[in-house]
């Protein structure tokens, strides 16, 4: 049987098992929100910044005169054992939860506070020699503790998907120089258009990849900006003079990141700009990749009966009950992340929105929507690049016959057989069937040399900047990190 020992707080006393790092609040709030069942430690990055925060407010007291030596000390041991990764199983409240994230503080300040005990030499739960609220607590409030921890949380899981993205852009890239040369039809409203290189329809995959990563890298500079210090409403009260600053400067030493404290703590504390700026930006960066991807499914659509222009990788059997079949699962896994973050996006809109006065009490779904949109992001771009992208390969025989047999090959020779013949062509090819190419040596509108010199990819594409550019987009595109 498991042993327990008592603990007390505002609503009577609970037994607490006695070998659990975490106390009475955080037992109450598990039995309030079995909601996702997701725990709070399955976001290591949180726990992660909760100690980091845990650790930079024990050194700003101990530097105030606040906090005994001995305490701080035992206190910052506790906090780097957890950042070093031990006791994040201690860390069992759900990520959602009622109260703006103050049953994660306390499940924090308990896990601190008892690990401190141990390594001063006391039994769990004697908080008399060191307590969760009066020593780790010391001037905090969850208020100023949970959205730090969140943006500092927040920016170490974006430097992930920035170097994910990076991978999938250096993939895009590569395959961009691989088909610089193989021509194929573009399509506009899913109708031929003018022809146009694989490598190009590639190179554009690279190109938005890029570009989000450039806004992504914009948006995390405003995650730095934290309100610790503020305490409950952004005033500072229960904390002394020079606090904010000194906790703030222990803090950017832990993490490494050039973090600032809000210019106004009462705007800092009940804002939350900041998330809906970034969650927009990962919507955005969703919304792109879902179009990448929807692109790749459709151009390897057949392989017979579709447009059959490149192959994907095939990764599984497709299907059970039709022999042979291979479905474009990655791309579709993508996709379905795509269409979660778009929904999280939403999610963090409204919660942003129902704040009220000086608090928001919606931060933890937040973090709960960011973080899943963050991390699934960064395995999807893992993901596409490297159990698709690596793998794709051009039909490059039947590219060109589209092109050879599309009507749209006639506005590419336009300039050159002039308008009235080149409408004559079209008729005559859509008419019969027949290849525009055929049609103009048959009628001896262009000698056969020329026509061949048309028809070459770098004149039909307009491609030559991409020819003479490919070693430079290969060259760059593996140094594209974060």
């Amino acid at each position: 049987m498991t042993t327990t020992r008592p603990e007390h707080d505002l609503l009577g006393t609970r037994p607490v098992p006695t070998d659990a790092y975490w106390g009475i609040h955080t037992l109450r709030a598990t039995e309030n929100f079995p909601i996702t069942g997701t725990p709070i430690s399955a976001y290591p990055h949180l726990i992660d910044a909760l100690a980091a925060v845990k650790e930079a407010a024990a050194l700003a007291n101990e530097e105030l005169g606040l906090l005994a030596p001995p305490k701080a000390a035992a206190i910052v041991a506790a906090c780097r054992e957890i950042r070093s990764g031990k006791l994040h199983d201690q860390f069992v409240v759900d990520v959602i939860q009622g109260g703006a994230g103050t049953s994660t503080n306390m499940n924090a300040n308990e896990v601190v506070a008892n690990r401190a005990l141990e390594l001063l030499g006391h039994a769990k739960g004697e908080y008399q020699h060191l307590h969760p609220n009066e020593d780790v607590n010391l001037g905090q409030s969850t208020n100023d503790v949970y959205p730090t921890a969140v943006k500092v949380a927040t920016v170490f899981a974006v430097r992930g998907l920035l170097k994910a993205m990076a991978v999938l852009q250096d993939a895009f890239a590569r395959k961009a120089v691989e088909f610089r040369d193989v021509l194929k039809m573009g399509r506009t409203q899913l109708q031929d258009a003018v022809p146009m290189t694989l490598g190009q329809e590639f190179s554009t995959f690279a190109v938005m990849i890029e570009e989000d990563r450039g806004r992504l890298a914009e948006a995390v500079e405003l995650i730095h900006e934290i309100n610790l210090g503020a305490t409950a409403i952004g005033t500072g009260l229960n904390a002394p003079a020079g606090y904010a600053e000194a906790a703030r400067r222990h803090l950017a030493a832990i993490t490494g990141l050039p973090l600032v404290t809000a210019a106004n703590l009462v705007e800092a504390t009940q804002d939350c700009g900041a998330f809906v700026q970034m969650s927009g930006v990962l919507k955005r960066i969703a919304v792109k990749l879902s179009k990448s991807c929807n692109d790749l499914r459709l151009l390897s659509s057949g392989p017979r009966a579709g447009l059959g222009e490149i192959n994907l990788p095939p990764v599984q059997a497709g299907s059970s009950i039709m022999p042979g079949k291979v479905n474009p699962v990655i791309p579709e896994v993508v996709n379905q992340v795509a269409f979660e973050v778009i929904g999280n996006d939403v999610a963090i809109t409204m919660a942003a929105e129902a704040g009220q006065l000086q608090l928001n009490a919606f931060e933890p779904i937040i973090l709960h929507s960011l973080s899943e949109s963050i991390t699934h992001l960064e395995r999807a771009c893992v993901t596409l690049a490297e159990r698709c992208v690596h793998g794709i390969t051009a039909n490059t025989d039947r590219l060109r016959a589209t092109v050879e047999n599309s009507i749209g090959l006639v506005t590419a020779l336009n300039p050159h057989i002039g308008y009235t013949a080149a409408t004559d062509i079209a008729k005559e090819a859509l008419a019969t069937g027949r290849g525009v190419a055929e049609l103009v040596l048959e009628k001896g509108l262009l000698p056969a040399d020329r026509l061949a010199a048309l028809l070459r990819p770098e004149v039909l594409a307009g491609s030559t900047t991409l020819l003479e550019d490919a070693p430079k987009v290969l060259e760059e595109a593996p140094k594209a990190q974060y």
